[in-house]
């Protein structure tokens, strides 16, 4: 499995977009609009790849100073639970470190809450709604 950043607008983003669109958006009844993917022109794209096809995917987004923000974790259903998430989550956070972010930051879906407690992530908010389900606020310090 290869990880690697994945440029906007490119064949691998055109994958990493159809996957959130499978993994996240659709079973909400959900879809992307084209001013939401024009914002992540600016966003560090991260992917998982076996060959070409795309198992996974997240991407960083800087929120101030020192802190960024994981967004838009989906791997494929039929890879889930053999390593690919959490693969990503080392991957993304040794990013944010070169970059000199301190911490990392994420809504996470209730149901998600185990996977990134078992990385070492504190919740640090009550339970809100975002995108029709719960979430809580997640967060890491980056040493």
């Amino acid at each position: 499995m290869a990880l690697k950043i994945i440029d906007h607008g490119s064949p691998e983003y055109k994958q990493m977009v159809l996957l959130r669109d499978d993994i996240l958006r659709k079973p909400l009844g959900l879809s992307f609009s084209q001013t939401e993917l024009e914002k992540e022109r600016e966003e560090i794209l991260i992917g998982a790849f076996e060959e070409e096809k795309l198992l996974g995917c997240c991407m960083l987004v800087k929120e101030e100073p020192g802190v960024v923000r994981l967004r838009q974790m989906a791997v494929s259903n039929n890879v889930q639970g053999k390593g690919i998430g959490r693969a990503l989550m080392c991957f993304a956070e040794n990013i944010a470190r070169d970059r000199g972010f301190k911490k990392l930051t994420m809504h996470a879906r209730k149901t998600a809450i185990g996977f990134y407690e078992r990385l070492g992530y504190e919740v640090t908010s009550k339970e809100f709604l975002e995108v029709t389900i719960p979430h809580y606020v997640m967060e890491k310090k980056l040493r």
